[in-house]
C-alpha cells in the first residue's frame, strides 16, 4: 500500500473518530453527570464494544459482502430508534441521577456500538476506500479494523477527559449542555436516516 493512502487511511480515521457520534458524547455526558469513576464501567463497554464491532466489520468485508447492504439497512433503522432514545434521555437527565450505578454500566456502552451505525460505516468505509483496493486477507483487514478501533477508543477518551474539565461547568448548566448533546445526537440520527 503506498504511504499516501496509508496516509489518507489515517486522516479519515481521525477525522471520523473524533468528531460527536453515539459514543463520543454518551461518554461526554456519563463523565459529567457520575464522574470517572462511575462511569468507568460504561466506558470499557464503549471500548470493548467498538472492537468487537470492528472485527465483524473486517469479517462483514472479508465474507458476506452480498448480505450486508440487508443487514446495513436494518441496523440503520435500530441504530437511529437507539440513538433518538438516548437523545431524549440525555436531553432530560440531571446530574443527580449519578447515584444510579445501573444507568452507567458496562453493558450499555457495549451494546450502544452494535446499533452505532456510524463505527460500522466507518469501518466498512475505510476498509473499502482504503484497504481492500491492495488486500483482502482476513488478517489485513482486521489489523486496519483494530486500528480504527485503537483510534475510536482514543477519540473517546479524549472526550472523556474533556468532560472531566468541564464537569463543574457542567454542573451549572447542566441543562443547556444536556440539550445541546440531544440535539447533536438528533443530528446524528438525521445523517443516518436521510
Amino acid at each position: 500500500m503506498p504511504g499516501y493512502v496509508l496516509g489518507n487511511f489515517f486522516v479519515y480515521s481521525l477525522i471520523n473518530a473524533f468528531t460527536p457520534g453515539p459514543g463520543n458524547i454518551l461518554a461526554l455526558n456519563t463523565v459529567t453527570n457520575y464522574g470517572w469513576k462511575k462511569g468507568r464501567p460504561l466506558f470499557f463497554g464503549i471500548f470493548t464494544g467498538y472492537y468487537v464491532v470492528q472485527l465483524l466489520c473486517a469479517v462483514f468485508v472479508f465474507g458476506v459482502s452480498t448480505i450486508l447492504p440487508d443487514v446495513l439497512s436494518v441496523m440503520k433503522y435500530a441504530g437511529a430508534a437507539y440513538i433518538l432514545w438516548l437523545a431524549v434521555h440525555i436531553a432530560l437527565s440531571h446530574p443527580d441521577e449519578g447515584s444510579s450505578e445501573k444507568s452507567a454500566s458496562f453493558w450499555k456502552g457495549f451494546m450502544l456500538q452494535f446499533v452505532n451505525v456510524k463505527i460500522y460505516m466507518f469501518g466498512i468505509t475505510a476498509l473499502t476506500g482504503y484497504v481492500t483496493g491492495y488486500s483482502t486477507a482476513l488478517w489485513v483487514l482486521i489489523l486496519f479494523e483494530l486500528v480504527i478501533a485503537t483510534i475510536g477508543t482514543i477519540a473517546t477518551s479524549t472526550w472523556i477527559g474533556t468532560g472531566m474539565i468541564i464537569q463543574k461547568f457542567y454542573l451549572q448548566h447542566y441543562r443547556t449542555i444536556n440539550i445541546i448533546l440531544a440535539l447533536t445526537l438528533l443530528e446524528c440520527v438525521y445523517s443516518i436516516l436521510k
